[in-house]
């Protein structure tokens, strides 16, 4: 779960590649760095994020089989809401509880 700004969107394959700069992280399930890729398995962009607005994204991390694929993968039912100082406050307290 973090806070990220939209850098640049790029259609690859199937997929779309959503590179973002990572505000505030809130869960460390696995280390993000200051600039990520995040994926997403399908060619619309679903959910749609634009470029320069900032979202609140709760993605997990895919590694494939063979070990050869790490990624930041957000699936088109994944929760993407545009960040505001309330969903803010609602990731800090739910994270209190859990």
């Amino acid at each position: 779960v973090f806070q990220a700004r939209i850098l640049a969107r790029r259609l690859v394959g199937q997929e779309t590649r959503y590179e973002v700069q990572v505000k505030t992280p809130y869960r460390h399930r696995f280390p993000l760095v200051p600039r990520e890729y995040v994926w997403v398995p399908n060619a619309c962009g679903c959910p749609p994020l634009l470029e320069g607005r900032e979202y609140l994204l709760m993605a997990r991390r895919h590694v494939n089989y063979e070990h050869t694929l790490n990624r930041i993968l957000l699936q088109g039912d994944g929760y993407a809401r545009p960040w505001s100082p309330r969903e803010d406050r609602l990731v800090r307290e739910a994270a209190w509880h859990c």
